[in-house]
């Protein structure tokens, strides 16, 4: 059985689509994208992975887990160059034993951000 998570500590879906979905002991995130609760939105790549990962923070809260529970990430950016500046924020939210990850460079982002990150973790 799946459960919707939703936060108010996190944007909204900007579309037909969960924050998260709980099933068993997975929760599944939607991509998080670098939108504070107030919509403002850093043009700094930096600040938008850290944006992007304290929304991910947050919807893992709502569902009772935490970063250390999270399993696999994927991050899809605008520009691989960006690549150093993000995993240096990155590393900023998370510890070993590190998740699994895939990074993708892709040709365009909601709201043309820089950065969105998705996540899986298990739920203690």
């Amino acid at each position: 059985m799946k459960k919707q998570i939703i936060t108010n500590q996190a944007p909204a879906a900007i579309g037909p689509y969960s924050q998260a979905v709980r099933c068993g002991n997975l929760l599944f995130t939607s991509g998080a994208i670098p939108f504070d609760a107030d919509g403002n939105c850093s043009s700094d790549i930096a600040q938008q992975t850290r944006q992007c990962l304290k929304n991910v923070k947050a919807i893992l809260a709502a569902a009772g887990a935490q970063m250390a529970d999270v399993v696999k990430v994927t991050c899809f950016i605008a520009d691989m160059e960006q690549f150093a500046t993000i995993n240096q924020v990155y590393s900023e939210f998370f510890a070993e034993p590190y998740p699994a990850r895939s990074c993708v460079e892709v040709s365009r982002l909601p709201k043309d951000v820089g950065v969105e990150i998705e996540a899986i973790a298990i739920i203690k």
